[in-house]
């Protein structure tokens, strides 16, 4: 999956908290999140208020746990366990680990494995 197609993937199942995602969606999607963020950060600065950085958090943060619960289910843990984030470094380091294994190549209780 390529840069492009992550993205408008993860939009187009802007709150899906279902099925499964493979690494690359996960990553290209937040690559493209960072990028997006750190343009709307210089904008924000230079028209000297926080505003397009706070609307723009706000629009992906559902897209943003969606595609995280997704990868969660690729390798057949719950979305829920992104809860782990709320515990300060060894919670997102948790995750980071889990989100960096490759899924299982079988169908598993949240379906089959998505297309490559």
């Amino acid at each position: 999956m390529d840069f492009q197609t992550a993205v408008r993937t993860c939009f187009n199942r802007y709150a899906t908290f279902t099925g499964r995602a493979r690494r690359p969606e996960l990553w290209w999607f937040a690559l493209f999140n960072l990028l997006a963020g750190a343009v709307l950060a210089v904008v924000d600065a230079v028209l000297g208020f926080e505003f397009f950085s706070s609307i723009y958090s706000l629009l992906v943060l559902l897209p943003s746990l969606a595609v995280g619960a997704r990868r969660l289910h690729d390798i057949g843990r719950s979305g829920w366990w992104q809860l782990l984030s709320l515990i300060p470094v060894i919670g997102v380091l948790v995750l980071i680990y889990w989100y960096i294994q490759p899924g299982d190549p079988e169908a598993n209780e949240y379906g089959p494995p998505p297309p490559a």
